[in-house]
């Protein structure tokens, strides 16, 4: 079975970097819609067979499981901590892979999803890098096989990480999963880009929308 968990904070803790754009109202329903798309990508994706949300936020959990996906909810001890607890819960449960898809990847498409999966024959790592050096997605089999060390050049981190452990890393460049939206660029990139996006859209065409009319 491959599993996938996506760390969530909660809501009024997300996204700092674009508060300086946008009001703590606006920042939150971007936040959920960019969630709503990653579960909708994950959802859609084959190779995928459990989909988790772990996050110490009650209103995140039932948006997790309005889009079908089981939840963990605790108290949040950090990201990697929360991915290794999620992983070691997911292993527990039967597992033999766990993906880590971060919640504001939100140009995911399932077929990206699903190569990343693919690109991994065996134990190992499979990495799906962001555009500006951190980790979008990252796949490991077993779980354990490396650390999580998710944060600034992640990427290079995992990499690093999987050298050191001796095992096999695959690495493909896929255009859906480059853009995690932490700043106002992102977005505006994520938005210009073909990417589905669906829920993101439709909200920054509504703030757009109140600008424009304000």
């Amino acid at each position: 079975m491959i599993a996938a968990v996506v760390p969530v904070k909660a809501v009024d803790a997300s996204k700092s970097r674009l508060r300086d754009d946008f009001s703590p109202d606006e920042v939150e329903r971007l936040a959920t819609a960019f969630l709503r798309d990653v579960l909708s990508a994950l959802a859609g994706a084959q190779k995928i067979d459990r989909v988790v949300v772990a996050t110490p936020d009650d209103a995140v959990a039932r948006i997790a499981r309005e889009a079908g996906a089981d939840t963990i909810v605790r108290a949040d001890p950090g990201l990697n901590a929360a991915v290794e607890a999620a992983a070691a819960d997911l292993t527990a449960a039967g597992a033999d892979a766990v993906l880590v898809v971060l919640g504001d990847v939100a140009g995911a498409r399932s077929s990206d999803i699903d190569r990343l999966v693919d690109s991994l024959a065996g134990d190992g790592v499979a990495l799906a890098a962001a555009r500006d050096g951190g980790t979008a997605a990252l796949l490991r089999r077993p779980a354990d096989v490396i650390t999580a060390g998710f944060g600034p050049d992640s990427a290079k981190t995992h990499r690093e990480r999987a050298q050191n452990a001796g095992v096999r890393l695959a690495e493909n460049p896929l255009p859906s999963l480059a853009i995690d939206v932490d700043r106002r660029d992102d977005l505006e990139a994520l938005i210009a880009s073909d990417a589905p996006a669906v829920h993101t859209r439709a909200v920054w065409q509504t703030l757009a929308q109140g600008r424009a009319g304000g």
